[in-house]
């Protein structure tokens, strides 16, 4: 199986994003970038993203939503929420999390995230920097916003953190940004880095047989 039929198979199979299967459809806009950014903030434990993807969902059916929403709700509505989605081992102390990083987003940034890219003149690097700061998320977090958030900020592309280069590399596939991404047209960027991160996930021993299954 070559890389292009490799790369077919891995999209077919787990090409989905993290954003999508949370309901998230991305624009360039500052409710969706701010739902993503709580996804972000609920993965950036030692939890699994089906916990974090539920999570993500029940607070957006709380209607927590926007910073503004988030900010002013209830702390003990947020862990609920998050008791709902059984993410029950980091509840309190996500909870928390949640209601500071909206403040920061607000009293920073004005609630939008694109002043946030804007603040990093659009630097992959500095972006990251920024997205550190907000409580909770290191730099597996930031890289998760990134390689997500790469389909409505080109600026960013190609994002793949260490562990989509690691699984690419177990398949064979190019191990280095710019000549992975070069397998595939830039608006399939983050289902591939998405694909990738499900694959590594799955914790096989021999990745290509999930692909022939």
């Amino acid at each position: 199986m070559g890389n292009e039929e490799t790369v077919a198979a891995l999209l077919k199979r787990f090409g989905r994003t993290y954003a999508e299967e949370a309901g998230i459809t991305l624009r360039d806009t500052p409710a969706p970038l701010y739902r993503l950014l709580v996804l972000t903030t609920l993965s950036s434990v030692r939890i699994s993203a089906d916990l974090a993807v539920a999570a993500a969902r029940e607070l957006s059916a709380a209607g927590l939503r926007t910073p503004k929403a988030m900010a002013a709700s209830r702390w003990q509505s947020r862990v609920d929420a998050l008791g709902r989605a059984h993410y029950v081992r980091y509840d309190e102390s996500t909870a928390t999390a949640l209601g500071r990083g909206a403040e920061l987003l607000l009293d920073r940034w004005h609630g939008d995230l694109r002043r946030l890219r804007e603040e990093a003149d659009g630097d992959p690097a500095r972006v990251g920097g920024l997205l550190r700061e907000f409580p909770r998320i290191g730099p597996v977090g930031a890289g998760i916003f990134c390689r997500e958030v790469q389909v409505v900020w080109p600026g960013l592309r190609p994002s793949f953190d260490d562990r989509v280069l690691r699984a690419a590399a177990d398949l064979g596939l190019p191990r280095t940004p710019d000549t992975l991404a070069a397998l595939v047209p830039p608006r399939d960027l983050a289902r591939l880095a998405a694909a990738l991160t499900r694959l590594s996930l799955s914790h096989a021993a021999r990745p290509r047989d999930l692909l022939a299954a």
